[in-house]
């Protein structure tokens, strides 16, 4: 059996009070028995039960992840891991929830999480473009002690260091590397789409991808990205526009989640096939896969990105160091034969 807080205590020659204070960094304790009480913890390896400490303790976390108000398949696949993670985490006294909030306006979004009560959230994961408004509204939550974590979406200089989301750079290159060997030494031109080119992800993805181009193959020239704004007929006018001065065009890439529309409207426009590769498995995308729309999709594994998120707000407020391995998001690559 694991060691108890009377084995520690009986190791250490002290008394179960003196226990409970170092284990919960209360004053009143000398710094000598503090170090007498951390050695005795490594000698018979005591590890704290935490979900029995807040049983008794009634201690709750209370969780939001703030995502965007409106937006895709991809949002919604997000919200059903979250809703799936309420029961298994409710045990161990997390309760966790989904806001759908503007995110797009960063005062709206600075002000909302400025309004946030520590009575009544302890931490958040938060995917929201990147803005100096929204980055100093996360240090004064830190400031204040509710944890933050980076999810998807990352705010590189703001105080807390969690992104849960793979690396995009890296996803970039990826894409270029599965377009590229579709090709298969074919000369021609790629378009390359976003939602917008304000979204860091997308930034870091067209940087991974033109680098890899550019080294490996010579024969391919990627055009400027395209922005639809989730706009159908804008993306129709712009492929259009495209098309007819880029006949060309062998390959598309499309870098943000929302793969639908840029897939949908170059199909009406492309009179040849082309090597499509998309972000995000969603149900479009699974059934564009099945169906030869698209080539491939680069992933991340949603539940594994709720599932992320939790533990390392748990950590944090338990004052434990998240276990980096468990938590590393890979990169993935589904085409339909392993779907």
């Amino acid at each position: 059996m694991r060691p108890t807080a009377k084995d520690l205590a009986a190791e250490a020659g002290v008394s179960l009070a003196t226990i409970d204070r170092v284990l919960n960094s209360r004053p009143g304790v000398k710094p000598r028995t503090v170090i007498k009480v951390n050695e005795a913890i490594e000698k018979i390896g005591f590890v704290r039960n935490l979900s029995a400490v807040n049983l008794a303790r009634k201690k709750s976390y209370q969780f939001r992840f703030l995502l965007p108000d409106h937006g895709d398949q991809f949002l919604e696949v997000l919200v059903r891991h979250i809703e799936e993670a309420r029961k298994p985490f409710a045990d161990e006294m997390a309760d966790v929830a989904a806001i759908r909030l503007p995110v797009e306006d960063p005062y709206k979004l600075a002000a909302y999480l400025g309004g946030l009560d520590t009575a009544t959230t302890q931490g958040i994961a938060i995917m929201a473009p990147e803005s100096p408004q929204v980055r100093d509204a996360i240090n004064r939550l830190l400031e204040r002690g509710i944890e933050v974590v980076q999810f998807i979406a990352g705010q590189p200089k703001a105080g807390s260091n969690d992104f849960v989301g793979i690396n995009n750079h890296a996803a970039g290159a990826t894409a270029a590397q599965l377009i590229g060997r579709f090709l298969a030494g074919r000369k021609g031109k790629i378009i390359v789409v976003s939602e917008t080119m304000q979204a860091r992800d997308s930034i870091e993805r067209r940087l991974g991808f033109d680098e890899v181009i550019n080294r490996e193959y010579s024969g391919l020239q990627t055009l400027p990205s395209v922005e639809t704004r989730g706009d159908t007929e804008k993306t129709r006018r712009i492929f259009e526009n495209v098309f007819a001065n880029h006949p060309d065009i062998l390959g598309l890439y499309v870098m943000s989640a929302e793969a639908r529309i840029p897939v949908g409207e170059i199909s009406r426009v492309a009179q040849m096939p082309l090597v499509k590769i998309v972000h995000e498995r969603t149900p479009f995308t699974e059934s564009a896969l099945q169906s030869g729309a698209i080539d491939a999709v680069i992933a991340q594994n949603s539940g594994h990105l709720v599932r992320s998120a939790i533990r390392i707000l748990k950590a944090r407020i338990d004052q434990r160091t998240p276990l980096a391995s468990q938590e590393k998001i890979r990169i993935e690559i589904l085409l339909k034969e392993n779907l």
